[in-house]
């Protein structure tokens, strides 16, 4: 999936200045997640609704 022209955002849990940072990003019909410090690095994928319930989950916790 090309993800050149995706639009990132940090979680709003991420700290500041390093530490735990994920970006997301949608495109298309999926999700885009992957960790600010290594923006070339690997992305997972998921499908909008699995990660709804992820977020759903870990607002639970």
């Amino acid at each position: 999936m090309d993800l050149s022209n995706a639009v990132w955002r940090k979680g709003s849990r991420s700290a500041e200045h390093g530490g735990d940072c994920v970006e997301v990003a949608s495109v298309l019909d999926t999700v885009a997640v992957r960790d600010s410090k290594d923006p070339d690095g690997p992305k997972l994928i998921v499908s909008r609704e699995d990660f709804q319930r992820f977020a759903a989950t870990l607002k639970t916790l």
